[in-house]
């Protein structure tokens, strides 16, 4: 599928896995679509359980409603259509809605990025200065902080699409990823302005990912410092405990991103299959897995659960 020049790019094609062969494209899509009903349900339980119930109505919680609201409209941009992929062959995609998906991927990663430095933020008060939490940290003041946690990515990343739609795309068409995404895209441009679209699309990246990353870094330390200097070691187990979720749910975040980019940066590449292969894990594993952590590492949450076991969230 070739294209001579941008304008007549109509539509992309999305390659998905190159080295997959066909007889395995039906059950990667009930793969993928097992994969996005555990999304949906866990993410879904989680916003539901937490509005449900009154005793979880704490800062904390507000956190990983938001969290579970991007898991689930994360996989929801990006699942579906690797499900037509291998399920009807459909694996065209319109022009602008290639660019819409990739404002989605990117967007959404960021504004995960923020949001968890809104919850280090609340574990780092909550841990060091507890006589000052309820003072300082509040269900208004976490609101304001996710509620800017969405809005700064937005000027940000409406800027790289801008630069995106503005380069020339006279190379082949196939996106070699499952969705769209920026590196993806820009390998099919060219012209001169490529390479400076990357370097400033790499800063803003860096300022998306690593800006938040470096607080969340910082305030981890700062806690487990504080932590064993605790005299009591049920008091430092208990203290730890209420943090473990948020420790988790980072780790997935940041770690596979982190030894990507650096394997990368090293000079180890992957093969194209294994590339996507890690890409999709990183991207899709934490959306799955995130609901169990805050089910199965948070006290209040287990608490609840252990006590009505099987039964919906009704309390209100």
């Amino acid at each position: 599928i070739m294209i001579d020049n941008v304008t007549g790019t109509e539509s992309f094609f999305i390659l998905g896995f190159p080295g997959l062969a066909p007889e395995y494209y039906r059950p990667v899509s009930a793969l993928f679509l097992i994969i996005y009903l555990v999304i949906a349900f866990g993410n879904v339980f989680i916003l539901t359980f937490v509005m449900c119930q009154k005793s979880l109505q704490k800062p904390m919680y507000l956190v990983f409603c938001h969290l579970a609201l991007i898991d689930l409209t994360f996989s929801t941009v990006t699942i579906p259509k690797i499900i037509s992929k291998y399920w009807f062959s459909g694996g065209d995609i319109s022009f602008y809605g290639c660019f819409a998906q990739m404002f989605f991927v990117h967007y959404l990663g960021s504004v995960t990025s923020f949001i968890l430095l809104v919850m280090a933020l609340d574990r780092f008060i909550s841990i060091c200065f507890p006589l000052r939490y309820t003072a300082l940290v509040s269900k208004k003041v976490i609101s304001a902080l996710c509620g800017i946690a969405w809005f700064i990515p937005v000027s940000l990343l409406v800027a790289v699409i801008v630069q995106a739609l503005a380069l020339p795309y006279c190379k082949s068409n196939v996106i070699v990823q499952c969705f769209c995404d920026h590196i993806s895209i820009t390998n099919l441009a060219c012209g001169e302005g490529v390479q400076s679209v990357r370097v400033g699309t790499l800063c803003i990246a860096l300022l998306c990912l690593l800006l938040p990353l470096t607080f969340i870094v910082f305030s981890y330390v700062t806690i487990i410092v504080v932590i064993a200097k605790m005299s009591s070691t049920a008091g430092r187990r208990k203290t730890l405990s209420t943090c473990t979720p948020q420790l988790f749910v980072t780790c997935l975040f940041y770690l596979p991103r982190c030894f990507v980019y650096v394997a990368n940066t090293v000079g180890f590449y992957f093969s194209i299959d294994v590339r996507i292969l890690l890409t999709l894990l990183y991207s899709l594993v934490p959306p799955a897995v995130n609901p169990f952590i805050y089910c199965f590492k948070t006290q209040d949450i287990k608490k609840i659960l252990m006590k009505n076991p099987g039964s919906a969230p009704t309390q209100m």
